[in-house]
């Protein structure tokens, strides 16, 4: 049994730092402050190629994940630019005006993305009903779902999580993410059964130049980075637990 750890990231630091410290996926982002949107042409040429898969963040804007039909268009030209640049993978959501899962738009994403993996990302957390979401998702032919279980933070709603990942029963991959430190990956894993987890392991903070913040291009002296020994504590906790006390607990859970 093996558990794959997915580490978030937005600059080409920071994608060195995952993989040095063996991250087994990329989420490839830009502005993870604004939540993720669409990475930059350079910086998906950078990951293409890596030895693990990486999935691109497909996300014209911050704010909610509502989407105009140019907005629409725009996703489906990004899906192929990422293609074309020969990731394994994107990541998208659409909302309705309710919170529900935009049937209409994300058919139409996910068949312009074919032959691409696919991941449903937390617009999920958005719907009212994340038990009829994940049913859409399945419906909709997602590859897996990230989600929070609806919470700001993953371990506060482990419950649903679980139950979440029992209602799919392995017709699509329930993936664990928000707030994921090596200190609480044992009890998130343990908790709900999955076998996949996401974080982004910003602990390291780079200073800003004073005249940037003076001058409104930044609002904070400092800014938050990937960190290498973050993502390795991660793995490593993760790993450990396969190999621990907890390995027989998890394998029943998720049997």
């Amino acid at each position: 049994m093996t558990i794959t750890v997915e580490i978030c990231v937005d600059t080409p630091d920071g994608l060195a730092a995952a993989l040095a410290a063996g991250a087994d996926r990329i989420e490839l982002c830009a502005a993870l402050a604004l939540g993720g949107l669409t990475p930059s042409a350079g910086l998906i040429s950078l990951a293409a190629g890596l030895a693990i898969p990486v999935y691109a963040m497909v996300r014209p804007r911050e704010g909610d994940f509502l989407a105009t039909p140019a907005e629409i268009d725009q996703m489906r030209r990004d899906i192929d630019a990422i293609r074309a640049a020969g990731l394994a993978g994107v990541v998208f959501g659409v909302s309705d005006v309710d919170g529900r899962l935009d049937t209409e738009a994300l058919g139409r994403l996910v068949a312009h993305a074919e032959g691409l993996g696919t991941t449903l990302h937390r617009a999920f957390d958005l719907a009212p009903d994340p038990f009829e979401a994940i049913e859409t998702a399945i419906a909709l032919g997602f590859e897996r779902v990230l989600t929070s279980g609806g919470a700001l933070r993953v371990e506060d709603a482990l419950p649903r999580v679980a139950a979440l990942i029992a209602q799919a029963a392995g017709r699509i991959a329930v993936m664990p993410g928000g707030g994921v430190t090596a200190e609480n990956a044992e009890t998130i894993l343990k908790k709900t059964g999955a076998v996949e987890i996401h974080a982004s392991c910003r602990q390291a903070r780079l200073d800003i130049a004073p005249a940037a913040v003076a001058l409104g291009f930044a609002t904070a002296p400092t800014r938050p980075a990937t960190s290498e020994s973050g993502v390795r504590a991660l793995v490593e906790a993760v790993r450990a637990g396969l190999s621990g006390s907890w390995r027989d607990d998890w394998g029943a859970h998720i049997g």
